[in-house]
């Protein structure tokens, strides 16, 4: 059934976090994708050991420091190429279905919004590079929070801006992990399987597995 709201991790479900490495293939060379993935793992590990902690760094030095250990995993990869990585991460691709998804759920009378770990910056750079502003009604960063998913007051930050119970809304994210930290704290939520990775946290399961967001509504 329709939502009031539907909300949607950035990071790998609206974004290609591997776009930026792809954007620089040919001259990274064959070790591109291992640099990448890298980069992805390290970036979601800092995030979580320093929530932990309770020693809050933004994403964005996080994915610095992501990177600079992935170039020294990868030796083959051109450490060169490290401010235009960085670069090309302020402007990374969305998927394709993304904008007809979003003009749709909006032109049903839904909200519209995003939910990331992301800094304020680097998320106000995706959404103008990818041309959604006007589709989005609201960006959630963390940041005002200073901690990072799967911490429940990350996602109360939209249930009281919006004055709404979790069921009202249905949130969307390509992470599993995300999905369960929503799902625990009462969210509808649609796991985005791009990877078509195995289930897991199999108590805490998705109310729908999409293989990407056609169909969300």
């Amino acid at each position: 059934m329709p939502h009031a709201a539907y909300v949607f991790d950035a990071y790998g479900t609206l974004f290609d976090v591997h776009a930026a490495v792809r954007r620089h293939s040919q001259r990274i060379g064959p070790d591109g994708q291992l640099l990448s993935e890298i980069w992805r793992a390290k970036q979601l590990e800092y995030s979580w050991t320093r929530a932990l902690m309770g020693a809050y760094k933004d994403f964005w030095a996080l994915t610095e420091e992501a990177l600079d250990h992935a170039f020294a995993r990868v030796p083959s990869a051109d450490r060169s190429l490290r401010g235009e990585l960085l670069e090309a991460y302020w402007s990374l691709d969305c998927y394709p279905e993304v904008p007809a998804v979003l003009k749709s759920l909006k032109a049903g009378g839904a909200r519209v919004a995003i939910l990331s770990n992301g800094s304020p910056a680097m998320l106000e750079s995706a959404v103008s590079n990818a041309a959604l502003g006007q589709v989005i009604d609201d960006v959630f960063s963390v940041d005002s929070l200073r901690t990072f998913k799967t911490a429940p007051q990350v996602y109360d930050m939209v249930t009281t801006s919006y004055r709404m119970y979790p069921s009202a809304m249905s949130f969307q994210s390509s992470n599993r992990w995300d999905v369960a930290g929503a799902t625990k704290f009462g969210f509808r939520t649609v796991w985005i399987n791009r990877a078509q990775m195995p289930d897991e946290y199999l108590d805490l399961s998705p109310s729908l597995i999409l293989p990407d967001l056609n169909g969300v509504a």
